[in-house]
């Protein structure tokens, strides 16, 4: 085993000398950037949206939720495509999706091509983050990993995080189709800049195609990702847990995915291979990131939420308050990446998660008086905390995989991340409402401006809890990670039997 190991760390040295890595990297990175920026650029904007486009809450939220469901139903078959078609194959048709998914969005008249249009962009953003990860594996030995992880970290925590920033300052001086304008020519760029120094790297194995296996990942992961959405959704758009609709969604989707992971265990060539979480470190790595998608994504819901309703500020300065942290965030992701590759992740995962609960339990205290300056500092320190977690956790998971599971592995962890955003943002949202009712219970006003703020308030402290109690859980399970030492006879840990 230990003799593989090292002919494979040899092998891929040699093989990485020639590859054209810096434009490889940028066309990957900027078209994810901006694909990832997509995926909540819009949120500012739906608001306005609706009287422009003469819809409802509920359907507007649709902008977003099937943004969101293309990517949980897609993504879990990615890693079977990444078997099937060729990197430039894959490329240069997520490059094709994003770019007619853009420019019909920035022409589209009407709500129902405007949700086409989201559609089309989804596809492209859920062929291309898998790709991604499978091409930095390969084509960078297992010692600097760490550092372009890095650089992905920047791509997938700074893009979504900047969005509503960005959108906001496009809306305060142009119509909203300018979102999409902007964003049209980096994927050009990008498309030019792959089809002129990518080249195939990824192994074709061709799996037989097993429709069952698709019909209920798409039933599974589609059914968490619409159940959790819908229950979660807030104002009119919220359908609440005892909706049956989202009873129903849920259930279908928790059944599919047990005969779906059933189904992969048996079969000779699984479309996504659920062997993967014998490695003990992977499965580590896969839950961290999984609590911190859910901690990061429900407060980046709470707080602009209560910045805008609890402390009436106006949207764009919500997105400028969180402008610092995630910016920081994202810069510090690649020197996360060159430390991990320098001192192992244990600590800092460790340190992370200190941090991010410190901040967690500081924010169940948060009031209408809080200073946007407290929030600020606050918010900064929390991203940091979550920099040295996120890629630490997922370099290591991915490094201890042998090269066959880099797909299925990359594919496990991209739908896990889109299924955590759904249910993290869905269960905070429901705890801040049932925190919200009742404190109004209990008064004997409740129609009140004060105790409608002191209850909403209320509800938001208590939103913070349950992500601070996902912290302390993600803490004691650091305590078990090792850092994956490749050709080194004691610190390669082969599956768990």
């Amino acid at each position: 085993m230990d003799v593989a190991m090292k002919a494979d760390s040899v092998q891929d040295q040699q093989e990485t000398k020639q590859y054209k890595v810096f434009p490889i990297l940028f066309a990957m990175l900027l078209s994810g950037f901006i694909g990832l920026f997509g995926e909540t650029a819009l949120n500012v904007a739906l608001t306005p949206l609706m009287g422009l486009l003469e819809v409802g809450p509920t359907t507007i939220q649709w902008l977003t939720t099937g943004y969101l469901l293309v990517l949980g139903i897609l993504v879990p078959v990615s890693g079977m495509l990444l078997q099937w078609f060729t990197t430039r194959q894959l490329f240069t048709t997520s490059l094709i999706f994003s770019i007619a998914g853009t420019l019909v969005a920035a022409i589209a008249p009407s709500f129902e091509i405007l949700l086409v249009a989201r559609v089309l962009q989804a596809v492209g953003t859920a062929l291309l983050l898998p790709l991604m990860f499978n091409t930095i594996l390969v084509i960078f030995p297992i010692e600097k990993r760490g550092a372009a992880m890095g650089l992905i970290g920047l791509v997938i925590m700074f893009a979504p995080a900047s969005g509503p920033s960005i959108s906001g300052l496009i809306l305060a001086n142009l119509s909203w189709h300018w979102i999409f304008w902007i964003s049209l020519p980096f994927f050009i760029i990008s498309l030019v800049c792959g089809l002129l120094f990518l080249p195939n790297i990824s192994k074709l194995t061709k799996p037989k195609i097993d429709i069952l296996s698709i019909i209920l990942s798409t039933l599974g992961f589609g059914g968490i990702v619409y159940g959790f959405s819908s229950a979660g959704g807030h104002g009119e758009s919220g359908g609440g847990w005892t909706s049956p609709v989202v009873v129903a969604t849920l259930v279908i989707g928790v059944l599919s995915l047990l005969l779906f992971s059933i189904r992969q265990l048996r079969m000779k060539q699984p479309m996504m291979d659920l062997r993967a979480f014998r490695y003990p470190m992977f499965t580590i790595g896969l839950i961290l990131i999984f609590l911190c998608m859910m901690m990061m994504l429900s407060s980046m819901l709470i707080l602009p939420m209560y910045l805008q309703q609890g402390m009436a500020v106006t949207a764009l300065t919500a997105g400028l308050v969180l402008l610092p942290g995630s910016l920081l965030n994202g810069f510090l992701s690649p020197v996360m990446g060159r430390l991990f590759d320098k001192f192992g992740p244990k600590w800092l995962v460790i340190i992370g998660l200190v941090i991010v609960t410190v901040v967690l339990f500081m924010y169940t205290g948060i009031t209408p008086t809080t200073t946007l300056s407290k929030i600020i500092t606050l918010h900064v320190f929390m991203m940091v905390g979550i920099s040295m977690i996120m890629m630490p956790a997922q370099t290591n998971g991915l490094n201890q995989l042998p090269p066959a599971f880099y797909p299925h592995g990359t594919a496990i962890m991209n739908t896990l991340q889109q299924v955590s955003g759904a249910i993290g943002t869905a269960v905070a949202v429901s705890i801040l409402s049932a925190g919200q009712l009742r404190f109004l219970r209990g008064v004997t006003d409740p129609e009140s401006p004060e105790n409608q703020l002191a209850g909403f308030t209320s509800g938001v402290q208590n939103a913070f809890v349950f992500a601070m109690v996902l912290a302390v859980i993600g803490l004691i399970i650091s305590l078990f990670l090792k850092r994956v030492k490749v050709g080194a006879g004691d610190g390669q840990q082969g599956p768990m039997h």
